[in-house]
């Protein structure tokens, strides 16, 4: 390591020399002390790190989580790090700017109200029954309620290229908390944004550090007027960390839970907003139940109440490898009048009292009519204008067999030709 850190320091020497100036950057993170440096990847302390003094931190009331652009001297003799001599962008910006920004607790908190489409031409059904049964919009706060092996992470990351295609002006940051390094991989190879990881064969302090990271990196970006969507797999792997890391409290709640260890991750997930002052944070975090364990279930119970969106997923359709394996009458969001027009309003109505109508008949796999009728269709709205007849010829009722016996229709069309 000492040699790979000379050869550094001596090659960005000799590019100093050459070129008079050095430029660096990265996500500045203060420490206790208060000094900084400036990180390159994930946020983790690495040997190329750029030392910030307390001086030129105060001077332009650079925060946690802020992008500096700068000119970098190279390291002298008896120091490891290079030091930043100039500041010449905070977050692409002018530095003196960030002077007058608010803090992001200074933001009021209103409800969401544009919605975030996650539609598109692949015609994934999973991403298109969230637009309509469990719409995202911009400031959100969403749990997808999951058990295990049940496809949240492949959900996130489709709900992450939905985002991308349909709004290319979010940021989008993906918190990998205890994940596989397979899975790390794959998602930092397939989602457009960036991607913050710690695996689980890494000390809970990485985990906590760089979820931390994250957080204080997009309430910067938020502070200066952009949106920010943070996708976090999972908050129950971040409070478990939390509950190893933090100085215990003498107390225990159900299956070994510090309650001190509770604040870190709310704070985490209570940090979504959408701010009437311009710029929103939504977080869409899994959340992971049915795994035997009394403190996961804690957990749920926990945050169930604090969002104000959540999409089931199934474990039965999941163990039958049926996707996407979600709960139709369980997801939902709150105040979705906000987010949708009122004829999809209706109609999303209309298609939750189709699911209503088959579980009274008996069927409990109603996601699966709904997967049939979708890929019928080639957009939401089409399905939506046609339901009623896709309806009833898809009917496990036996529609379409018992109108060519000459029963007439069946329960499915006779219900929704019933509803105004």
């Amino acid at each position: 390591m000492p040699q790979r850190r000379d050869m550094m320091s001596k090659v960005l020497s000799n590019l100093s020399e050459k070129n008079g100036n050095l430029k660096a950057g990265g996500i500045l993170s203060i420490l206790n002390d208060g000094y900084g440096f400036l990180r390159q990847s994930s946020g983790s302390a690495s040997n190329s790190d750029v030392y910030v003094s307390q001086s030129q931190i105060r001077r332009f009331s650079l925060r946690t989580g802020d992008e500096v652009m700068g000119q970098v001297r190279p390291p002298k003799d008896g120091e490891r790090y290079f030091g930043l001599v100039r500041v010449e962008e905070v977050n692409n910006i002018e530095p003196d700017r960030t002077r007058r920004r608010r803090h992001f607790e200074s933001l009021t908190a209103i409800h969401p109200e544009q919605q975030i489409k996650l539609e598109t031409r692949n015609n994934l059904v999973s991403t298109r029954l969230i637009d309509m049964l469990a719409p995202i919009g911009r400031g959100q706060r969403g749990l997808i309620v999951s058990p295990p092996k049940a496809g949240k992470t492949t959900l996130l990351k489709q709900i992450a290229d939905g985002i991308a295609a349909n709004a290319p002006d979010i940021q989008i940051m993906v918190a990998l908390i205890g994940e596989r390094p397979e899975e790390v991989t794959d998602v930092t190879r397939s989602v457009e944004g960036e991607v913050y990881s710690s695996t689980f064969d890494e000390p809970v302090e990485d985990h906590c550090r760089v979820a931390e990271m994250v957080l204080e990196r997009a309430k910067r970006l938020v502070e200066s007027g952009k949106d920010v969507v943070i996708l976090l797999d999972s908050i129950t792997r971040l409070t478990r960390a939390y509950n190893l890391a933090v100085p215990s409290s003498g107390r225990t709640l159900s299956g070994g839970m510090d309650p001190v260890a509770l604040y870190p991750p709310k704070k985490f997930f209570g940090a979504a907003r959408n701010t009437e002052e311009g710029g929103s944070l939504t977080i869409i975090a899994a959340c992971l139940v049915d795994t035997g364990s009394r403190l996961d279930d804690l957990v749920y119970e926990e945050f169930k109440g604090t969002g104000n969106m959540e999409v089931h997923l199934d474990r039965r359709l999941a163990e039958r490898r049926f996707f996407p394996a979600i709960d139709i009458e369980r997801s939902g969001t709150r105040r979705e009048e906000l987010l949708l027009d009122e004829a999809t309003l209706q109609h999303v109505w209309l298609l939750r009292r189709f699911v209503g109508l088959h579980k009274s008949q008996g069927e409990d796999s109603a996601i699966e009519v709904i997967d049939k009728i979708m890929r019928r269709t080639k957009s939401n709205r089409e399905f939506l204008t046609n339901l009623p007849r896709l309806a009833q010829e898809v009917s496990p009722a036996g529609g379409s067999s018992r109108q060519a016996a000459g029963a007439g229709p069946s329960a499915f069309g006779r219900h929704f030709m019933t509803i105004p």
